[in-house]
């Protein structure tokens, strides 16, 4: 099993734990696991159950691949104290191909208890003959013997894989299974299989930038009751780029927004396909900018319109 995948020992634990108490964000992050908010955010059913889930959750793609120290682990503890805090039961997505972000995410969990808290997702990356192998290294990895959401990732052996997803599901090791992609030249075989199988979730790229999926992949969904998870909501920064020297609209604040940050999130989450938006990020202040998208007065159709105007 790749070393990377082996839990932490106690005294790094130990260390860990310790340096969480004394982060700068003002809660530790044993405090934040607890905190209750006092505005609810915004949250969207699981088609077919009777669970939601907040609007706005996280990934850990490049920003959790960290190493195990205490030191190189503090702003992704700082990041997840945060959504911890404001969040109730936020999604928390990761998987085994981005570099040790499965392992930083599991120890980070565990050392406040808070696997309960977050509704984690991981992914199968690999052919059907090795998916056995990687999954059980995911869970020692996450310290954790089951999964809420397990993905097929980028459609891998993705035949193969469902048939086995669909095992586990009925061996409670995990509650729901789901397909996922990056890139829009994917969008027609997501539908194709959207159409030919039964899945529970849907992870796509969709961004004011990539609005290919409103075409066909988020009304289906909705026709067939998969749940949606939302990557590359900023299309890796360059959406920020795009407006580089421009100010907030003046009309932002009638949808609660105060940064360009929250105006693309609630672009995506207004959408009423859309279950959550997994931005990821290993900053403080883009995660405390990202979590406030999921509060206030979400934009209507003409608002959604001013907002894709307003980057054009």
């Amino acid at each position: 099993m790749p070393s990377q995948h082996r839990c932490i020992d106690r005294r790094t634990f130990m260390g860990l734990t310790a340096a969480l108490a004394t982060l700068p964000a003002g809660q530790a992050l044993a405090a934040a696991a607890q905190a209750a908010t006092v505005e609810a955010p915004l949250r969207r059913k699981i088609p077919g159950t009777n669970e939601s889930l907040p609007v706005i959750g996280m990934g850990t793609a490049d920003t959790f691949n960290v190493g195990r120290g205490a030191e190189e682990r503090g702003a992704q503890a700082e990041v997840l104290a945060m959504l911890l805090q404001r969040i109730p039961h936020p999604v928390v997505d990761t998987a085994p191909s981005y570099g040790s972000a499965e392992t930083v995410t599991g120890d980070l969990l565990q050392a406040v208890q808070a696997r309960g808290k977050v509704f984690l997702a991981t992914k199968v990356s690999t052919n059907a003959v090795n998916t056995m192998a990687q999954f059980t290294e995911s869970r020692v990895a996450l310290q954790s013997d089951s999964v809420d959401l397990l993905q097929v990732h980028n459609l891998i052996d993705w035949r193969e894989n469902l048939k086995l997803l669909r095992q586990w599901k009925d061996q409670r090791k995990t509650r729901y299974i789901g397909i996922t992609h990056y890139r829009e030249d994917a969008h027609q075989q997501l539908a194709d299989i959207l159409r030919a199988e039964k899945v529970d979730f849907l992870q796509v790229n969709y961004s004011l930038a990539e609005r290919n999926a409103e075409k066909t992949l988020l009304p289906l969904c909705q026709e067939r009751g998969v749940a949606v998870l939302i990557n590359r909501p900023f299309q890796d920064g360059r959406l920020f780029a795009a407006v580089k020297g421009k100010p907030v609209p003046d009309w932002a604040g009638e949808i609660d927004c105060q940064s360009w940050g929250q105006l693309f999130l609630k672009f995506i989450i207004s959408h009423p396909a859309v279950t959550a938006a997994i931005p990821a990020t290993s900053k403080p202040k883009n995660m405390a900018d990202n979590l406030g998208a999921a509060f206030g007065r979400m934009p209507d159709t003409r608002e959604r319109a001013r907002i894709a105007a307003a980057l054009a």
